[in-house]
Order: C-alpha cells, then sequence, then structure tokens
C-alpha cells in the first residue's frame, strides 16, 4: 500500500528513554557517539533528497532535543535550522508518501518539540530566562525554581450520523470543494464527549447523543493530539456559526461515497487519507 493511502504521523519506533533522558551524563555520551543522528528543522520543513529523509551528524543550533534511540542503539535528535530552499514540509511529505510512515511521525514528534521550545524561552511564571533540560522534555526557570514541560493540545473531531445521512462542513480557508468533519478543541474541565456535544452545537446548531471513540492521531501543526469520533445527531435543523464554518449540510451516503472516489458531480471531496476526518468519514458510512 502506498504510504499516501496511511493516516499520517503514526507509527514512531524510538524508544524516547524517559528513565534516561534526565541524567545529563548520559545525554552526553549518547550525544558524542558517532552514529548519533540529527534531523534539521525549520518551522515543519526538512531536508529530503531522492525521497529519502536526510539526517546529520552533528546540530545545526545550540538547543537539541533528544527524539530517542532506535532498536540499533543510535541516538536521534532535533535542532532548529534557517530557512532554506531545499527543504520540504510535513504536510507535502504526508501527501507524497515517499518517507516511511514511521520517519514521518519522528519528523512529528520533532516539528512540535521544537515548536513549543521556540516560544518557550521565558518562564510564565517570572518572565525569567529559562534552560532545556531533560533532552528538551523539559524548561526550567533558575530564577523561581519552576519546571515547564511541553504540552500536547486536544483536539475532539467527530462523524456526526443521523439515519443514512451524514453531517460535513467547510471552512472559507480551506481547498474548494472540500468538505470535512467537525472539530475543535478541548476546553478545562470537559471530558471528550462533553466537549464533542459542544463544539457541535457551536458551530452547527446540532445536539449529539451517543458517541463512540474510533481512532486518534498526533497533529504537528504544531502540536495536538487529533481525537476522533462517530456520534448520533439527535436533531438535524442546522444553524451554523459563521465564525467557524462557511458552510454545513447533512449529505446522503451515496454521495459521500463519491466524494471520497473523487467521482462527485460537483466536485467535492473529503480530506485525504493522511487525515484522520477520512477515516472517521469512511467508518461512518459504513457503520450507518
Amino acid at each position: 500500500m502506498p504510504h499516501s493511502n496511511l493516516l499520517a504521523f503514526l507509527g514512531n519506533s524510538l524508544d524516547r528513554c524517559a528513565n534516561h533522558r534526565s541524567d545529563q551524563e548520559w545525554l552526553n555520551r549518547l550525544l558524542e557517539q558517532p552514529s548519533t543522528r540529527y534531523i534539521h528543522m525549520n518551522g515543519d520543513k526538512t531536508a529530503v533528497s531522492d525521497g529519502k529523509l536526510q539526517t546529520f551528524q552533528q546540530a545545526n543550533s545550540t538547543e537539541v532535543v533528544l527524539l530517542g534511540v532506535d532498536e540499533s542503539g543510535h541516538g536521534w535528535f532535533a535542532s532548529s535550522t534557517a530557512a532554506g530552499e531545499d527543504l520540504t514540509d510535513l504536510r507535502s511529505l504526508a501527501v507524497a508518501g515517499i518517507l516511511p510512515p514511521g520517519e514521518l511521525a519522528i519528523l512529528a514528534q520533532a516539528r512540535s518539540l521544537l515548536h513549543w521550545h521556540e516560544r518557550h524561552g521565558f518562564c510564565a511564571n517570572c518572565g525569567a530566562k529559562t534552560e532545556l533540560r531533560d533532552g528538551g522534555y523539559c524548561r526550567h526557570c533558575a530564577a523561581c525554581a519552576t519546571d515547564h514541560f511541553p504540552r500536547t493540545d486536544p483536539v475532539i473531531i467527530i462523524a456526526l450520523r443521523h439515519g443514512s445521512r451524514m453531517l460535513l462542513g467547510r471552512q472559507s480557508a480551506w481547498p474548494e470543494g472540500m468538505y470535512s468533519t467537525l472539530a475543535g478543541f478541548m476546553e478545562p474541565g470537559e471530558t471528550i464527549e462533553e466537549a464533542a456535544r459542544r463544539e457541535v452545537f457551536e458551530e452547527a446548531g446540532i445536539r449529539v447523543g451517543e458517541i463512540t471513540f474510533h481512532s486518534n492521531q498526533p497533529w504537528p501543526f504544531p502540536s495536538s493530539l487529533m481525537i476522533g469520533l462517530i456520534g448520533d445527531a439527535l436533531t438535524d435543523d442546522i444553524v451554523i456559526d459563521p465564525k467557524e464554518l462557511e458552510t454545513a449540510r447533512w449529505f446522503e451516503r451515496d454521495e459521500v461515497q463519491s466524494m471520497i472516489q473523487g467521482t462527485h458531480a460537483q466536485g467535492l471531496k473529503t480530506p485525504l487519507p493522511l487525515a484522520i476526518a477520512h477515516h472517521l468519514i469512511r467508518a461512518c458510512l459504513q457503520s450507518s
């Protein structure tokens, strides 16, 4: 199966060495090994040549983050680099399907970690400069002794059915003709189900009943976890929030099937298989 037909950013096989990365002597030994490899990233772009991920023998900046150790015992680290014409962004790599899934997942980890460090150089508690600790899984403030840890933002994404129909919406920034499932960030004090019901009602005015978990996906833009759900609508009158959606409507299953297959008469389409929304839509079709 081509990599482009797979859900992207899954399959990271590196051992993240959580029990060792706070040991600076252990980290130093790993950094000094000739077999240790470095990924260089500028934002969500990295170096790929002839369809292969390019790794290097040294970092490109003073701060490096540990990604883990591979099955051969080789260390993998990531560092930020300057922009370059020969760098390719993660979305393009995922669409092209030229990298093995595990490597794309490693790049997602690197992107999310580096992005967090680039924006947390100063303490949110006292404003003093922070320093990287634990191989990149902590930033420490010496001024007030506060530790800060990389965060992942949970996002619910839900395929909603009502009888034989499915609710799909679109945002104006999306490619022309693209419709997808509804999604939104979880808020403090919410369960996954509560967040899904709130988001759907806020965006489309639909009340949601039973919800089941389907799958999840790391989404490194910059650091989210997409929590994939399938839900049953209790109502079907759509009232969209124009700040969130350009439009939303109910689609019959045959029309959704044509959107997936790329044969829709008006050119409407669903997200590509690299995104969890595609797989939620397929699963919802099969279960309705």
